[in-house]
């Protein structure tokens, strides 16, 4: 079954044309996903009963439902949900096999209470390519992109999503990866057909995937934040596999030639392991590696997970780290640990037991 959630207005459109009505139907609706956030094409009652039936044979409004939900002690709460990924496109299948079967996986959406502030911390893909060895996602492998209907779900679906002030493309998977249908979700957030959203309320971390990194940076006014984790471009690889095929500095190259000392905002990731990327010799790096850039750098405490032997740093070192940093006028934050206890926190996304199970 087809799904109307996430098309845009052409999109919707062409829809509605073959089927032989009028392209105002697409605005109306538009306004029923987007406004109304219906959940049954039957719910849009300004479109013809005989239209609603003919419709729904073929599509479906595609709102994912909650197959799971976890809350912390400190009021995060993880939401998991069940997708339907290409098998072709999650073993890269060549095109000449006819294999495209559809598999079931898990993806899980982090809604983060603060004050005012509910920030959603959504997924791009079923697992990850990257390999980073510290992170729970990468460490699972890939199994498939998701559907803009699957991203814009996870906005949609939980109880929160009224009330979500800020999003953050910083869940399972790497959105660059997947950035055609990642931009989709972003248009749907911004446009004022869609959600008609500040783009200043949407971040975007990415491991640095050079070809789309600049068709975000062009394409977009989000916030980006970039993983980093290891200023010695060496001892960065050693744990980030994609440091062979997109060198830091190759990447921060590209940053150097765009603005962001006004609207749009630039960050740095650094997960701190005890001994290994937390000496003054690598705050001194870091200082020059980011030579000239307006940015803030977040530095993330490491959330121990199975079977990988680093230590978070002793927070007494973060300090000093941080203040070294701000010394040089980096302005630098150490960012609260959210969700620890529900595997919620950085690093520790992956719906792991479900995906397992396919």
């Amino acid at each position: 079954m087809k799904r109307l959630l996430g098309k845009s207005p052409s999109e919707l459109k062409d829809i509605v044309a073959s089927y032989g009505q009028a392209s105002y139907v697409a605005k109306q609706i538009l306004n029923w996903l987007y406004v109304h956030k219906v959940k049954s094409i039957m719910d849009m009652k300004n479109l013809s009963l005989k239209f609603r039936e003919e419709l729904m044979k073929d599509y479906e409004v595609g709102v994912l439902d909650i197959y799971d939900c976890q809350q912390s002690v400190d009021g995060t709460k993880k939401y998991m949900f069940e997708v339907k990924t290409s098998l072709k496109q999650a073993k890269n299948i060549a095109d000449n096999e006819d294999d495209d079967k559809l598999r079931r996986g898990f993806i899980e959406a982090v809604m983060i209470p603060e004050g005012d502030r509910k920030t959603l911390c959504v997924s791009s893909q079923v697992g990850c390519k990257m390999a980073c060895k510290f992170c729970m996602t990468g460490r699972q492998g890939f199994n498939g992109n998701l559907s803009v209907a699957d991203i814009i779900s996870q906005i949609f679906s939980i109880e929160e999503s009224d009330d979500i002030t800020n999003i953050v493309f910083m869940g399972m998977g790497e959105p660059l990866d997947n950035y055609e249908n990642v931009k989709a979700a972003i248009d749907v957030l911004c446009s004022d057909w869609g959600l008609a959203w500040s783009p200043k309320r949407i971040t975007l971390s990415t491991i640095g995937m050079i070809p789309t990194l600049k068709k975000f940076l062009e394409e977009t006014n989000c916030h980006l934040a970039l993983s980093l984790h290891n200023p010695i471009p060496e001892q960065r690889g050693d744990f980030m596999p994609v440091q062979k095929l997109f060198p830091v500095d190759k990447v921060l190259d590209l940053l150097k030639s765009y603005d962001f000392r006004r609207q749009r905002r630039l960050s740095f990731e650094y997960t701190m392991f005890a001994g290994h990327n937390d000496t003054p010799a690598h705050a001194k790096a870091l200082i020059s590696l980011l030579s000239g850039f307006f940015c803030r750098v977040n530095l993330i405490r490491f959330h121990k997970i199975p079977d990988f032997p680093y230590e978070s740093s002793a927070d007494t070192v973060m300090e000093d780290f941080k203040s070294m940093l701000e010394r040089a006028g980096i302005i630098t934050t150490i960012r609260a640990s959210r969700g620890e206890d529900i595997f919620a926190a950085c690093g520790m996304l992956a719906a792991q037991e479900k995906n397992l199970r396919i």
